[in-house]
This record gives C-alpha cells, sequence and structure tokens, in this order.
C-alpha cells in the first residue's frame, strides 16, 4: 500500500487568512514522513509552530509510485551498484507540492555536489516565503528531474549521510531560529559564530570561580567597551586558529 497521502503539521492557535499567507512555510518531501517534525517539535521551533510562526506540511513522495508494487526507484542506466529515484515518480511529487504550497517556493535537493550551506545562505532562505525540500535517497536521483524543475543543489558538508532528511532538519531549525516570534532575544543572533564572518567568542557564567578557574577578569568590570574589545579580539583569535579560511575572508574584507 501507498504510504498516506499528506502528513501535515500545523499550529493549534487560530490564525487569519493573511496571517497563515505571511509565515515562512516548509514542504518536505520524503519517502520517510514519520522522521517530521521530529526534533523540530521541541524547544523554539516547536513553540514557534504551535504559535503560528512558521508552518510545516510533509508529503510522502511513495504517494506517486507507479505500478502494482508501487516503485519508487530503479536500476540506473549504463549499470553501477545502488538504485536511481525515478524522474516520474519526483516529478510529480513536487508539481504536487507546488501546487499546495505555491511556485514561489524556493525548490531544494540535498546533495554531496550542491554548495555548502553556510549561515548567509539560511538567512537569505529565512528572509523569503519558504522552501520545497526534497530529501533523496538510495544513490540519488535522475539528474532530469533536477534539470527540468531547476532544483537548487544543497550539501550540508563533506560526509554522506542515508537520505536528506537529516540535511532537512538541520537547514530548518537554522532558518526557523531566525524567523519573528521564534526567538525572543534577536540581539544574540547576531553575536552568534559565522553571523559576523567570525567565531563568537567563549562564554563564562556564574560561578566566578570553577575548579580554580577564573572567569576573565574584565568580564567582571562592568567596562562595556573593554569587554567589546575583549569579544572581538578573542573571535579573531579563535578564528584564525581554528579555521583559516573563515579568518582568511574575514581579514581581507576588514582588515586592507
Amino acid at each position: 500500500m501507498k504510504g498516506s497521502a499528506d502528513h501535515r503539521v500545523k499550529a493549534t492557535t487560530e490564525k487569519t487568512e493573511t496571517e497563515t499567507q505571511a509565515a515562512w512555510s516548509a514542504h518536505v518531501l520524503t519517502l520517510y514522513p514519520d522522521m517530521f517534525p521530529g526534533p523540530l517539535n521541541q524547544s523554539l521551533a516547536g513553540r514557534g509552530l504551535e504559535k503560528g510562526a512558521w508552518n510545516l506540511q510533509v508529503s510522502n513522495i511513495r504517494d506517486h509510485s507507479v505500478g502494482k508494487h508501487h516503485t519508487v526507484d530503479d536500476s540506473p542506466f549504463g549499470g553501477g551498484a545502488g538504485m536511481v529515484m525515478r524522474p516520474d515518480v519526483l516529478g510529480n511529487a513536487i508539481d504536487a507540492a507546488k501546487d499546495v504550497s505555491g511556485a514561489d517556493k524556493r525548490l531544494i535537493y540535498f546533495s554531496p555536489r550542491g554548495r555548502v550551506m553556510d549561515q548567509a545562505y539560511i538567512r537569505e532562505l529565512s528572509e523569503g516565503p519558504g522552501a520545497i525540500l526534497v530529501c533523496g535517497r538510495f544513490e540519488g536521483i535522475d539528474q532530469r528531474v533536477i534539470d527540468a524543475r531547476e532544483m537548487e543543489e544543497v550539501c550540508l558538508g563533506d560526509f554522506i549521510l542515508s537520505g536528506g532528511e537529516i540535511a532537512a532538519l538541520a537547514l530548518l531549525d537554522s532558518v526557523v531560529r531566525l524567523l519573528p516570534g521564534v526567538t525572543g532575544n534577536k540581539a544574540s543572533l547576531m553575536e552568534e559564530s559565522f553571523e559576523t564572518g567570525l567565531l563568537e567568542y567563549p562564554h563564562y557564567t556564574r560561578p566566578p570561580v570553577w575548579e580554580d578557574r577564573d572567569v576573565p577578569e574584565v568580564l567582571l568590570s562592568g567596562h562595556h567597551e573593554k569587554i567589546k574589545e575583549w569579544r572581538q579580539r578573542r573571535s579573531e583569535e579563535l578564528t584564525k586558529q581554528r579555521r583559516t579560511d573563515l579568518w582568511d575572508r574575514w581579514s581581507d574584507e576588514n582588515l586592507k
């Protein structure tokens, strides 16, 4: 049997039509719809989902399977190991999602060949209306559907996952926390790693002495300008030590 026709996650509070249209929305296409919302139903993302700060819809690609065996994949032309997701199945799933979610949504496919997700990309995505996220499986998907539907290929990092679902969860968590009404302290978002091009400075809290380790004196001084200078210096030092790629880019733009 095919999977259920559509898995939807909706906010429990009532919203006007205008508010619903304005909320950032995601539509996930996957062979494993029960993986969603998963951790996104907890903490800030979960509360934002409940309040209607963002919307999530999940559809089972297998609902568009073909033949009496409800096939979604086939062996690759030219031979080779593994199976490939069929373009007719996935193409129909994408078209159905666009009909429901709107053609204005960005169409994203998680692939090792895609651009690596970074904070600039996440922020750009958060400022749009939302996205349709395609989670591949097997050896990948037929190249023709990537080309025909003009899909954006995006990569979580230089490693291989079993499918796109974990990458989709990571992307959604990163985007949702930037949306209005999800994270309370907006100022904290602007000081995080990657927002300024640098890694974030170290954090300390009570007690001021723990296992004979002291909090840096400047943080106890109450001198806001000196604290700001210390944090900037530590961000620069950490970035230079641990992420030379970020440091080279930042220093080229800021230390000329």
